[in-house]
């Protein structure tokens, strides 16, 4: 099967809602940083709830690249777009001020269950027990509902991609996604489903189904696709984002990306085929699934020459 009718196909078996009119967005704080000015702001999402989330913007005029940063979960719901922006949490996951100080427009919402989207206490303080079994209930009642959390999570992302696509600073053809572990997940599958992002970057998320079931490994409640895995794999959602700019980075002892090279050898005859093999990366370390200085560094490097560079779409 073509990669244009496998997108289809797994967009309509997840049921994601199809492109909507620019998402208005309210600016509920501002302020401004070394080399960017940072908002606050709040916007509807898929279900007439609220996102909010930080924009960066840097100084100038524009039209800046842009990337939607996805947070990653590390068993930490009170710690979402706060910690991309470095506000809070691990600042190996501040990925935010990194590149808007380079050029790049950024948007970093809240997951929902994450953060301020949390139903029962909102900020950057744990809530116990409480912040597992709300999650959990919003992957179970969609599942009675005959739905997934995946695409309530896609849904929002795919609003975010499309606030920073209509801003006026923000070049539309040179919007990429970002994301680690929770995030990484996020950002393969929106990248492979959302044709008009230029590049993606998954940290810590390349691993087959196949691969976590053997080992026991858990799985992350959005992946939680009734029947996905009988039909489809993560290679195929990396084969789906061809011929675009996509690194994944992985490392030797992370359960959560333990086969990449194989999902990262199988995808790239689908770049081949469509001339693209050496847009394909695959950066691999020795270590487990935390993030480190080198690969922070590495991926900013990776995307400031990607969004710049004459790979770019």
């Amino acid at each position: 099967m073509d990669c244009t009718a496998l997108r289809e196909e797994i967009r309509t078996y997840l049921g994601l809602a199809p492109p909507g009119s620019p998402p208005a967005f309210q600016v509920l704080e501002e302020e401004e940083c070394e080399g960017y000015s940072r908002f606050l702001i709040s916007y509807g999402g898929s279900e007439g709830d609220e996102i909010p989330a930080y924009l960066l913007l840097p100084q100038g005029s524009g039209p800046f690249p842009g990337v939607l940063i996805h947070h990653q979960h590390n068993g930490e719901r009170h710690l979402g777009k706060s910690e991309v922006v470095g506000l809070a949490g691990d600042f190996l996951q501040a990925f935010g001020p990194a590149l808007a100080q380079r050029g790049f427009a950024v948007l970093a919402p809240d997951s929902i269950c994450f953060e301020d989207r949390r139903p029962n206490r909102q900020g950057t303080v744990p809530d116990g027990d409480n912040d597992f079994f709300q999650h959990y209930n919003e992957m179970c009642y969609r599942l009675l509902r005959g739905s997934t959390l995946m695409k309530k999570v896609l849904d929002d992302a795919n609003i975010g991609f499309n606030l920073l696509k209509n801003h006026p600073l923000v070049d539309e053809a040179r919007i990429g996604v970002l994301g680690h572990s929770y995030g990484g997940n996020t950002a393969i599958f929106q990248m492979a489903l959302n044709t008009e992002l230029a590049f993606g970057c998954a940290s810590g998320a390349a691993c087959t189904y196949g691969q976590k079931m053997r080992a026991g490994t858990g799985l992350e409640m959005a992946l939680v696709i009734p029947g996905f895995s009988a039909r489809y794999e993560l290679t195929d959602l990396v084969k789906c984002a061809a011929p675009r700019p996509f690194l994944l980075v992985s490392a030797t002892e992370d359960k959560y990306s333990l086969d990449a090279h194989i999902i990262e050898a199988e995808a790239r005859k689908t770049y081949a085929q469509l001339g693209a093999a050496d847009r394909l990366v695959h950066h691999r370390y020795g270590g487990g699934h935390a993030l480190t200085e080198e690969r922070f560094w590495n991926i900013i490097s990776w995307l400031v020459d990607t969004a710049r560079g004459p790979t770019s779409p």
